[in-house]
């Protein structure tokens, strides 16, 4: 049995949202690796703070990273799972070594930039498509998403 038959979604436009929540879920991945980076090795008069925000904020991408491949697997789609290919295929790149809080930021504040109009593209594609549980996915990150925007920009303004 096949989870589609009963969700009642038509296979096309499903591995369509698949293929898409595929790409996100690349860029979630190297996302995660670009601030574990920063959390690690974040050095300077804002250590504590950043430090610790960088933590919370891998955590969510690994959060979101599980759930959009769980979401693929509902969509009958293989999440992708090797990070050679995540590389390939994400389009937020590795971050270099980086000690500079601000310059992780300013990484952080574009990934999320990116994140936010690729996330409302998948929610255009679900919603024609009739799947609101990816629409509602997309719609409480970008949410989430442009409330860190405001609350980093805000942190970043001296």
């Amino acid at each position: 049995m096949r989870t589609l038959e009963f969700i009642k979604l038509e296979a096309g436009a499903a591995k369509n949202i698949a293929n898409a929540l595929n790409q996100l879920l690349a860029d979630y991945q190297i996302f995660y690796t670009n601030l574990r980076g920063f959390h690690w090795n974040v050095k300077g008069k804002d250590f504590f703070v950043l430090h610790a925000e960088f933590e919370k904020l891998y955590n969510n991408a690994n959060e979101k990273a599980d759930e959009i491949a769980e979401r693929i697997l509902m969509l009958d789609g293989v999440p992708a799972h090797k990070y050679s290919d995540y590389l390939k295929i994400s389009k937020i790149k590795e971050s270099e070594y980086e000690t500079h809080g601000d310059t992780g930021l300013k990484h952080v504040l574009e990934s999320y930039s990116y994140f936010i109009e690729s996330e409302r593209q998948i929610l255009i594609l679900a919603s024609v498509a009739g799947d609101e549980a990816t629409v509602a996915m997309m719609s409480d990150y970008i949410r989430e998403q442009e409330k860190m925007v405001w609350m980093l920009t805000a942190y970043s303004t001296k």
